[in-house]
């Protein structure tokens, strides 16, 4: 099983526009709705490709009864802290003419402090049958930074592997607990460094910065370009298959969850990143996050331009 832990789940909605005109009356050519947040794309993908994934977080009012009822669709197995707070809703808008996408994010509210106690009450209950862990996504505001350094440390000594996709306070607190993996995107890494990270050069300086201070692996993802990757010996980057993208949000999240299926199977960092860069590509061609086939994943992992490089 491979438990999959965020605080920031939403309800997605998405609207397809045939020409958006600001100031103007629009009217959506389609509209579909499903659910999302980092967390929550990372189990759909996980249990599209063959995984075990077990999604645990909070949720609240009819939104959060909507992602449970999506996810039991999908067959994931689910613990939820239920909230007060009403889980939040995005709104993804693709303009079709301009060939844009644009995300609307509506910001989680707080929770209590008893919450955060159910959640780590949770946690302890499903960790010792986790193969891996998974924590992805901004914490709750007013939660606690060091969320995921406790769920780290408390996962580490099961020795399965750790994965946290976070950026800032709480992904530097859950460096000092040595993660697996640490998978941030190049703008939370500049923003966890405190630094433009504007080349190539930047960025490997910036992945040794982040396994000296305790991350065993680190991947950053930027979007249409190359990712690069560090396993403490070997840096990697990995070119995305060429695809026509329809929506490429959650293709993060998708990325995140072939890498750990990958890492799971024996495979090094970049034969997984191999199959990150193919699960990320294949959320792209759907307009729904963390939808994908198998077939088209290993369809497009067969065209990811892996390579080793120097740092």
């Amino acid at each position: 099983m491979i438990l999959c832990l965020g605080t920031t789940p939403a309800v997605q909605r998405v609207m397809v526009f045939d020409r958006l005109e600001v100031n103007e009356v629009n009217r959506a050519a389609r509209t579909l709705d499903g659910v999302a947040g980092k967390s929550i794309n990372v189990a759909k993908v996980l249990r599209a490709l063959g995984g075990r994934p077990f999604a645990t977080g909070f949720l609240g009012g009819d939104r959060g009864a909507f992602v449970r009822a999506v996810l039991d669709e999908h067959a994931i197995p689910h613990e939820f802290v239920d909230v007060p707070a009403r889980t939040r809703q995005c709104v993804t808008v693709i303009d079709r003419a301009q060939r844009t996408v644009t995300e609307l994010v509506e910001e989680s509210l707080p929770v209590d402090a008893s919450a955060f106690a159910a959640l780590a009450a949770i946690f302890d209950r499903q960790r010792p049958r986790a193969r891996a862990v998974v924590l992805s996504g901004t914490i709750t505001p007013g939660g606690p930074e060091t969320l995921y350094a406790d769920c780290v440390r408390k996962a580490q000594a099961h020795s399965g592997l750790t994965v946290v996709d976070a950026k800032g306070p709480p992904l530097l607190a859950a460096l000092g607990e040595k993660p697996g993996l640490v998978k941030p995107n190049r703008s939370e890494l500049a923003a966890t460094v405190g630094r433009s990270l504007d080349d190539e050069t930047a960025i490997i300086q910036a992945l040794r910065e982040l396994h000296e201070r305790g991350a065993q692996r680190i991947v950053v993802t930027a979007g249409k370009d190359p990712s690069l990757a560090f396993d403490g010996t070997r840096f990697w980057r990995v070119g995305n298959p060429p695809i026509d993208a329809v929506n490429p949000i959650g293709s993060g999240d998708s990325f995140t969850a072939g890498v750990v299926l990958g890492l799971l199977a024996g495979d090094d960092l970049g034969e997984a990143c191999r199959r990150g860069a193919a699960a990320g590509a294949a959320n792209a061609l759907n307009l729904l996050a963390g939808e994908v086939g198998p077939g088209e994943v290993e369809r497009l992992a067969a065209r990811v331009n892996l390579a080793v490089v120097g740092g």
